[in-house]
């Protein structure tokens, strides 16, 4: 279900690929084109009084250069992280961060009704054999992640976050720093 775009008359796959033309644009012109960016927006807009989507400021060299160090700096930054979204999707690898934005909507979720919900659409999503979207975990993390998900609660995705964490921050990180996307940044 898409959310936040519940008004809208078009299926989640028509605003997907939009956001990916639109995204595609951005990384092509990045100075003309950053008013369509479109960020995620947790909350559903209301049909009678729809909220305008927040502008996402290219950011400064300066605060770009620190992305090369800190993953999570980079992460924080909603330009940063349409960018490195982006770049991982052009090698189809976008499930860790896909996984990783889940697991921080996750860690939000006040009603444990809702929590056993998302965290089963997680598992199935990320963690189980043969997931559309299977993350690369060890044993023992699927392991414990499996066992704390008998009983949901906020942490229940904390030891295979952090493995993808640092498997982005080892892996992700450096191949996107040498890539166009970020040296785009650069100039």
């Amino acid at each position: 279900m898409c959310k936040g775009l519940a008004a809208l008359p078009h299926s989640c796959l028509e605003r997907a690929k939009e956001i990916k033309i639109k995204l595609g644009t951005l990384l092509q012109k990045p100075d003309s084109a950053i008013d369509l960016v479109i960020p995620y927006n947790e909350k559903p807009e209301k049909p009678e009084k729809p909220e305008k989507p927040a502008k996402t400021q290219k950011p400064s060299l300066e605060e770009a250069l620190q992305w090369r160090d800190s993953l999570d700096k980079l992460l924080q930054n909603n330009y940063g992280l349409a960018s490195f979204k982006s770049f991982l999707k052009s090698e189809f690898s976008e499930e860790n961060l896909e996984f990783w934005i889940a697991c921080e909507d996750f860690k939000k979720t006040k009603s444990p009704a809702k929590m056993a919900e998302k965290a089963k659409k997680i598992y199935e999503e990320f963690i189980q054999t043969e997931a559309p979207k299977e993350v690369n975990i060890d044993h023992f993390t699927k392991d414990i992640t499996v066992k704390n998900l008998v009983e949901p609660s906020l942490s229940s995705f904390d030891v295979a976050q952090k493995r993808i964490h640092a498997l982005m921050e080892k892996d992700s990180l450096p191949r996107y720093v040498r890539s166009e996307f970020y040296q785009e940044l650069m100039k």
